[in-house]
C-alpha cells in the first residue's frame, strides 16, 4: 500500500492526500512532523520536509514531484491538462502555490495558529499585517486575473487549482480569508475546490486532527 509520511495541516501533505483520494488509491498516513530531526526519517528524506511518498519501495519527496509521479503512474484520472502549453501553465501555477503563496500563508498560520497553540507565544501581528496588506494583495490581483468565472482553471479540476487553494486553507485556519469583494473570482474558485468530495473529506480529517472539531 502507498504510504505518505506527513501530518495533517500541511498544505503540501494535504494536496498529496487529496490527489490519492481523487484517484481512488488506497494509502496509509505515517505520522511525521517536518524538520523534527528524526534520524530515521532523514534516511529517506534528507531535507526533513513532508510529505514523502513510499510507493512499493519508490521513495519520493516534495509534493510537486509526488503529484506529477502519481499522475504518470495512475493516469486513469488525469490531474494535469493534456495540452502541452496548458500543462506548462499548470506546473507554473503549481510552483507558485507551493512557493511564494505557501510562504505567505505559512507566515500567517505560524504566527496566529502555531505560536499560540504549540509554543504558548503571542503572534507577531506586525508581521502578519505586512503579509496581509503588502504581500498578498498583488498576488491575489494576479490570481484573480487568471481565475475563471465558473468551473476550474483548465475546465476540469487540476493540480493548478489544488496547489493555489491549499495554502489559503492554512491562512483561513489563522483567521485570514480572501476578500470576495476585491477578488471575487478567486474567492469563488476557492469555495468550489473546498467543496470537492475528496477535498472536503481531507479537510474533515484535518479539523479533527487539529482539534477544531
Amino acid at each position: 500500500m502507498i504510504k505518505v509520511h506527513g501530518v495533517h495541516g500541511s498544505p503540501f501533505v494535504r494536496r498529496v492526500l487529496v490527489t490519492l483520494e481523487m484517484k481512488g488509491l488506497g494509502y496509509e498516513i505515517v505520522h511525521q512532523m517536518p524538520f523534527s530531526g528524526d534520524k530515521e526519517y532523514l534516511k529517506i528524506n534528507p531535507l526533513g520536509k513532508v510529505p514523502t511518498l513510499d510507493d512499493d519501495g519508490l521513495i519520493l519527496g516534495d509534493s510537486k514531484v509526488i503529484c506529477q509521479y502519481l499522475d504518470d503512474a495512475y493516469p486513469e484520472l488525469a490531474l494535469y491538462p493534456a495540452d502541452v502549453k496548458a500543462k506548462g501553465m499548470a506546473r507554473w501555477y503549481e510552483d507558485l502555490g507551493c512557493g511564494r503563496i505557501a510562504e505567505m500563508a505559512a507566515g500567517i498560520f505560524f504566527q496566529r495558529f502555531m505560536r499560540p497553540m504549540a509554543f504558548n507565544q503571542e503572534p507577531d501581528e506586525e508581521l502578519v499585517e505586512r503579509i496581509i496588506t503588502k504581500q498578498i494583495p498583488p498576488m491575489l490581483d494576479y490570481l484573480e486575473s487568471h481565475s475563471p468565472e465558473e468551473g476550474f482553471i483548465f475546465g476540469d479540476v487540476s493540480q493548478a487549482d489544488l496547489a493555489l487553494v491549499s495554502p489559503f486553507v492554512n491562512a483561513a485556519y489563522a483567521g485570514y480569508t480572501v476578500d470576495a469583494d476585491n477578488w471575487p473570482r478567486f474567492a469563488a474558485l476557492q469555495e468550489r475546490v473546498k467543496t470537492l468530495p475528496a477535498v472536503s473529506a481531507i479537510l474533515e480529517q484535518e479539523a479533527k486532527a487539529l482539534g477544531m472539531k
